[in-house]
């Protein structure tokens, strides 16, 4: 059983040790938070400090999980991951036990696949992703890395679904469509055809807000 601790301790942390829990393959040892005092405790577990830890804590051997959500304005989730890549260190790949995941798809380093969700035969998840509660990947996807795929979603055959994106709850992303990097798609909305300009869309079809 490795010693993990997880970057960030707002709700996606919650979810996060639900996940964990489910699982044997990890000890959780604390949570990295700039913005919460130390020793406070989040589900059992204490915050130890700032980002100034990763140094000594990447020493210790443990490994990591960024608990951050991909927000949909800006996420440091990138960031922190080239980060701690850099100094050396080495992330978690959490899988759900509820989650049913082929024998025959791939999961990046830092991912993280939560209760519920399915992917099914040659789906490719990249680094750091998130694939929340209940989301479909169907077979032949890639989710590029730092991207979350979000609850319910539906990813069909042969999607792909470039690095840094958000595809919000609800959505369906039809058979072999492709999204560019940097795209929120919003909840419940559907994308029939290639997204290729890095924006948000919302609706059914898909479209790009527009600003007036």
């Amino acid at each position: 059983m490795k010693n993990l601790v997880l970057i960030g301790g707002g709700g996606h942390c919650k979810s996060c040790i639900e996940v964990v829990h489910s699982t044997t393959a990890y000890k959780i040892i604390g949570i990295v938070d700039s913005t919460l005092p130390v020793g406070t405790h989040i589900m059992g577990y204490p915050v130890l400090g700032d980002d100034t830890l990763i140094p000594s804590l990447i020493q210790q051997d443990y490994v990591f999980l960024i608990s951050i959500g991909k927000l949909n304005t800006f996420s440091p989730r990138q960031k922190i991951f080239d980060t701690i890549k850099g100094l050396g260190g080495a992330f978690a790949t959490i899988i759900a036990s509820t989650a049913y995941v082929s024998s025959h798809a791939t999961i990046g380093e830092g991912s993280i696949i939560m209760h519920g969700a399915f992917l099914n035969v040659d789906a490719v998840i990249e680094q750091n992703c998130i694939i929340n509660t209940r989301a479909i990947i169907e077979h032949d996807t890639r989710v590029k890395s730092h991207s979350h795929i979000s609850t319910h979603v539906v990813l069909n055959g042969g999607v792909e679904i470039g690095s840094d994106c958000f595809i919000g709850s609800g959505s369906v992303v039809l058979h072999k469509t492709k999204i560019a990097d940097n795209v929120i798609v919003g909840s419940h909305s559907t994308v029939v055809k290639d997204l290729l300009e890095a924006t948000t869309y919302v609706g059914t079809p898909a479209k790009p807000i527009i600003n007036n």
